[in-house]
């Protein structure tokens, strides 16, 4: 296993057990507990994890609240993205959705377009396409259901992706950082989202002010795999450079 390799197991075990030891990790990776200090030290500096004498834990920031909880935050700007967003699309699309809050403020400015055939996970996004007035054909993607984002996860769901193409692809993101591009806080949303991406043409991020110029803990895509990000404000000057420079649109929502 490469370092890379095992830096995604130690967020991926973190992500679920929160906090854990070198011992505990070297056992679960066949690793020696000296190459496990390593790793969790190349973590810590790059402010995935924090160490304590004898592990690690994830740092707060690194944790997502719930999704209720996350619905409230900067609802005005998220509504904004929503509606820009929207604006992009017309009848005969089709469109992969993921999971996230933002999306689901964009599936109640996209409901009524009408004509659109939405592919998602989220339960949530798929009640509200397929309302009887919009006449939209929703394909909601089956699997292990995780309740409090009412999403389906796992290989089932990654498989049944494979069955579909589109041409958009629309996600929302946990971060986008000028080096590392689109990220995400949980393992299985990120393989969900990659997933999309295999099966779809065009990709369209949706950010917040929040996410600009920050890191989370699973790599999705490169900024050059992005077609347009549709935000709430200008990004910082450094994320700005990359993505003029990767040929990003850049939407800034009012």
């Amino acid at each position: 296993m490469t370092p890379k390799e095992r830096y995604v197991r130690i967020l991926e075990i973190l992500s679920v057990a929160r906090s854990i030891t070198v011992e505990e990790l070297s056992h679960q990776l066949d690793a020696s507990p000296e190459t496990i200090r390593r790793d969790l030290n190349a973590l810590a500096a790059d402010r995935k994890i924090r160490k304590f004498h004898g592990g690690a834990e994830l740092l707060p920031s690194s944790i997502e609240g719930a999704f209720q909880e996350r619905m409230l935050e900067n609802a005005d700007g998220k509504r904004a993205i929503a509606r820009c967003a929207a604006a992009l699309f017309k009848p005969g699309d089709a469109l992969f959705i993921d999971t996230g809050t933002t999306t689901t403020c964009f599936a109640e400015a996209l409901a009524g377009v009408g004509g659109l055939s939405a592919i998602t996970n989220s339960t949530l996004i798929a009640k509200i396409m397929s309302r009887a007035a919009a006449r939209n054909s929703v394909y909601l993607l089956g699997g292990e259901y995780h309740d409090d984002p009412s999403e389906t996860l796992g290989s089932l769901t990654v498989r049944q992706i494979a069955s579909f193409h589109a041409q958009h692809v629309v996600l929302t993101v946990g971060g986008i950082d000028a080096t590392t591009g689109v990220m995400d806080y949980s393992v299985g949303e990120a393989e969900v989202a990659r997933a999309m991406l295999e099966q779809g043409a065009q990709l369209t991020v949706l950010a917040d002010a929040s996410k600009l110029g920050k890191t989370a803990l699973f790599e999705v895509c490169p900024l050059s795999r992005i077609h347009t990000l549709v935000v709430d404000q200008q990004p910082e000057a450094t994320l700005a450079q990359q993505l003029k420079k990767h040929g990003v649109r850049v939407l800034v929502a009012q």
